[in-house]
């Protein structure tokens, strides 16, 4: 039985949200949102319909879009994505803005980002500072390959994409800025085994008993890895601003802030290495 555009979009959205049904199409058929308006007496062929079919269902057991895609778009790039790292989120461009403030245009910048997965936030700040000399590091074998995919499909050639334990792969290296998003759940909050979580890498969500372990970590291990007045920005949970700010300033920072994402959470907190 042949079926439109339009009615696909209709049955689908019996079981999913209209815009998922949307970007699902829309990736089915190669084409943009403005193609599915024009068009939505086109008419799908057999393979079009059964792969929308296939997805729709996989949507409503609950898989995440942009793993269903393979894409997300961040800052304005598109990224490839799979089910071994996270997918990047709106409230994270806080940390690219407050990040590319702090680098010149014009002059050479050592950049480390910490935790990268998909390399969202490094291959952004890339982009925008070619002269920056950035350096991406992930635990997950698997994610680098994908953060190293990403930074081809970009051009981007000022990344360097390790695997590694956070600090443990840089030596003495130091760095003019320090980011990350790293984990920041409680292993133990509901909330992971809702919606889009439950399917990302817990690796990359849970950071121990409270949440703050591997923000613990990185504050701790920072002022080795920071140049003089370097600074260390960190994405972290919607309640944990004020710890962040008392572990940057018992670890010697300086200039200590949190600010808020679009959603007015303290979501990125952060400091200048004073000692």
């Amino acid at each position: 039985m042949q079926i439109t555009i339009r009615q696909a979009l209709t049955q689908a959205c019996r079981d999913i949200d209209a815009v998922d049904a949307r970007i699902l199409l829309q990736h089915v058929l190669d084409v943009g949102h403005a193609h599915l308006a024009a068009h939505p007496s086109q008419v799908l062929t057999a393979k079009e319909a059964q792969s929308f079919r296939l997805l729709g269902t996989r949507r409503a057991r609950g898989e995440p879009v942009a793993y269903l895609t393979g894409e997300r778009e961040f800052y304005g790039l598109g990224f490839l994505v799979t089910p071994a790292v996270l997918i990047p989120r709106p409230e994270t461009e806080l940390l690219v803005d407050l990040s590319l403030a702090r680098i010149p245009l014009d002059a050479p910048t050592r950049v480390l980002d910490l935790g990268t997965g998909s390399g969202a936030i490094a291959l952004t700040i890339a982009k925008h500072r070619p002269r920056a000399s950035i350096t991406a590091v992930d635990i997950s074998a698997n994610a680098v390959a994908v953060a190293k995919t990403n930074a081809a499909q970009l051009n981007i050639n000022n990344v360097q994409i390790l695997e590694g334990n956070w600090f443990g792969q840089l030596g003495e290296e130091r760095f003019d800025l320090i980011v990350s998003n790293p984990p920041y759940i409680a292993e133990a909050d509901s909330h992971l085994s809702q919606g889009d979580l439950r399917y990302e890498p817990g690796v990359a969500l849970a950071a121990g008993r409270g949440g703050l372990e591997c923000i613990e970590s990185i504050i701790a291990s920072s002022p080795v890895h920071l140049a003089p007045r370097g600074v260390l920005l960190l994405e972290h949970g919607y309640d944990q601003a004020q710890a962040c700010r008392e572990l940057l300033a018992k670890a010697g920072f300086g200039g200590v802030f949190s600010l808020p994402d679009l959603a007015a959470i303290l979501r990125v907190s952060g400091g200048r290495l004073e000692v």
